[in-house]
């Protein structure tokens, strides 16, 4: 079975529909949402209805920081203009959509994989894997195999030997990476809807669990259709900017 992993959507309709038309084109059967549907973008409603729909198809999803925000209140660490989407995203929500932000969880275990937003050591607190130190914490937070986590933007794969030797790359897109459950392994897909990479592409990962292979992927979409409705919702500039830069 090929299970797309899918984070840090941030209300950009356009790139989440390019990902989504693209994993139904590469043979996807089911899907798993990391987290942070709003934010940043111009489509919440849009975004948690159709990761709603997904959800009630069977597919994993979890919430993320910008998600909690909406429902309680944006965090002091918050950037002034995160928080000024935050306050902007919830007056566009409906009551079902916001519902949705309080009910999903921030984490899930199915078989031999942990889905969460962050991490694994402290889900609740946002704290972002940066780079081997913290992978390896999460990993020791969990018995899983397979972690797979958004919250950093940037597409990265780590992996932990059972003698304790850690490791850490990017990924080229489009290559398949055997990521067999003999070494744990912790997948960052990247964000589909706020890439920080330097390539404005949207990016997200397919894991081929019968084949125990990873490919991560990258999907132009129409950035600047996206940049526009963040300047006609009266969004601050520089996030419609960002997104052709991949920034």
């Amino acid at each position: 079975m090929k299970l797309a992993l899918i984070t840090d959507l941030h209300a950009n309709r356009e790139a989440v529909q390019a990902v989504l038309d693209h994993a139904r084109q590469q043979g996807v059967q089911r899907y798993a949402f990391l987290g942070d549907y709003v934010g940043y973008g111009a489509d919440p409603g849009w975004v948690i209805d159709t990761v709603r729909q997904y959800v009630q198809d069977g597919a994993i999803a979890v919430g993320g920081n910008h998600d909690a925000g909406v429902v309680q209140g944006a965090s002091p660490q918050m950037r002034p203009e995160a928080r000024q989407v935050i306050e902007w995203t919830r007056a566009q929500l409906n009551d079902e959509q916001a519902r949705f932000l309080t009910q999903v969880p921030l984490s899930r275990t199915e078989n031999d994989m942990l889905f969460v937003h962050a991490n694994a050591f402290a889900p609740a607190e946002w704290e972002y894997i940066q780079g081997r130190i913290e992978a390896v914490r999460s990993l020791h937070a969990t018995t899983c195999h397979y972690t797979f986590c958004g919250h950093m933007h940037e597409p990265k794969l780590f992996h932990l030997s059972g003698t304790g030797k850690a490791g850490d790359f990017v990924p080229t897109p489009g290559v398949a990476i055997p990521i067999p459950p003999h070494r744990q392994w912790l997948v960052v897909p990247g964000s589909a809807g706020q890439p920080r990479d330097g390539n404005p592409a949207a990016c997200y990962a397919i894991f081929n669990i019968a084949e125990q292979t990873l490919t991560f992927q990258r999907v132009p979409y129409d950035h600047e259709l996206a940049a526009d409705k963040i300047r006609r919702a009266g969004l601050p500039e520089r996030l419609a900017a960002r997104l052709a830069h991949g920034q």
